[in-house]
């Protein structure tokens, strides 16, 4: 299984499929084309990603900030990486959680593509390998994602990784 699709608990007509690529050599253009519109997808620096529940969560406060006129950036595939930090600096939230120029694993989010054709589109445009969702967490950096998130291993006693990082992401909005 190349691809995981998910149907949102809350907005049932929104779909969001999970690809995941490795051996990706061209992440500076893949940023251009993104910038320029021509890559209908979030591309995400897969080490910042626990598991898919992860970015389903902020793919559901996407939905739900879109439908309440109340984005804080400019289209739904860049909401969904803004709402994965744990802060509300958009542009720091870009750099720790979007693809750098230099990596070579990422993970796609495209939204409602009930035929398949965005993400063919978008694996033709990327050079390198479209893996098994499965291996998702060889790609996983707790460390940085503990640094990211302040989050210490006494926390951890009580919870695992993945709820201490939900906890922050849900929150960040409360303050």
């Amino acid at each position: 299984m190349a691809s995981q699709s998910y149907e949102l608990e809350l907005f049932p007509n929104c779909k969001v499929t999970l690809a995941l690529f490795d051996g990706v050599e061209n992440c500076q253009d893949l940023k251009r084309c993104i910038m320029e519109g021509k890559v209908d997808a979030a591309l995400l620096n897969v080490s910042m990603i626990i598991e898919p529940f992860q970015v389903l969560v902020s793919a559901n406060k996407a939905f739900h900030v879109q439908q309440h006129g109340k984005m804080k950036t400019r289209n739904i595939n860049s909401e969904i990486l803004f709402n994965l930090s744990p802060t509300n600096n958009i542009s720091e939230s870009f750099k720790r959680f979007g693809v750098s120029n230099e990596d070579k694993s990422l993970l796609a989010v495209v939204l409602n593509d009930s035929n398949g054709e965005k993400l063919q589109r978008l694996t033709e445009q990327v050079e390198g390998t479209r893996i098994d969702m499965n291996q998702l967490k060889d790609f996983t950096d707790e460390a940085k994602i503990k640094k990211v998130y302040k989050i210490q291993d006494t926390e951890l006693t009580n919870s695992t990784l993945l709820d201490a990082v939900i906890c922050r992401m849900a929150t960040k909005d409360a303050s």
